[in-house]
């Protein structure tokens, strides 16, 4: 058993595609979290890494922008949802541009932006997490010129479920 200051990774990957469709995958946490036996998670930094199969980067089609969004929640998901919705833990948006590319032909991204959805990287107090999965899903559109891998690293630690936490997993989540 893991002892409760000692931190995990849990570490997922999600092909997300390139047409626009949403994709998502669940991530099992039953070995992690049991509330009946007052054992919970919380994730307390997190790193996302954006590519393609290999790890490396995606090239975009010429003379095209491109977006990859994703998201990390609680309740599996049909599509992306709002940064109000409360199963939502964290989401992510990578937006480029290829535009301006003259030798023509497929290339990585001459412009590449988190600015509008900045994935986090720690939480302040850590994210409380009291079920048995949560479910990494996204999109990502069809400038790339190939699928769009997203992976998650989850830096956690196992606590024990006490009343005051319990409380706050009914207020704000799941």
């Amino acid at each position: 058993m893991v002892r409760k200051t000692d931190s995990i990774f849990i570490r997922s990957t999600k092909d997300i595609g390139n047409t626009n469709t949403y994709h998502e995958k669940e991530i099992d946490l039953g070995a992690f979290v049991d509330p009946l036996g007052k054992s919970v998670l919380r994730i307390i930094g997190m790193q996302v890494v954006y590519s393609d199969s290999t790890g490396r980067s995606t090239n975009i089609n010429d003379a095209q922008s491109a977006a990859t969004q994703w998201q990390l929640v609680t309740q599996t998901q049909n599509d992306i949802v709002l940064a109000s919705d409360k199963s939502l833990i964290a989401s992510g948006r990578l937006v480029a541009n290829g535009h301006g590319y003259i030798a023509g032909g497929n290339h990585i991204p001459s412009y590449v932006s988190q600015d509008f959805d900045v994935s986090p990287d720690n939480f302040t107090g850590g994210y409380l997490i009291g079920v048995d999965s949560i479910y990494l899903g996204g999109a990502a559109s069809t400038g790339w010129t190939g699928d769009q891998y997203v992976t998650v690293i989850l830096e956690c630690v196992v606590e024990s479920l006490t009343q005051t936490k319990a409380v706050a997993l009914a207020m704000s989540q799941q």
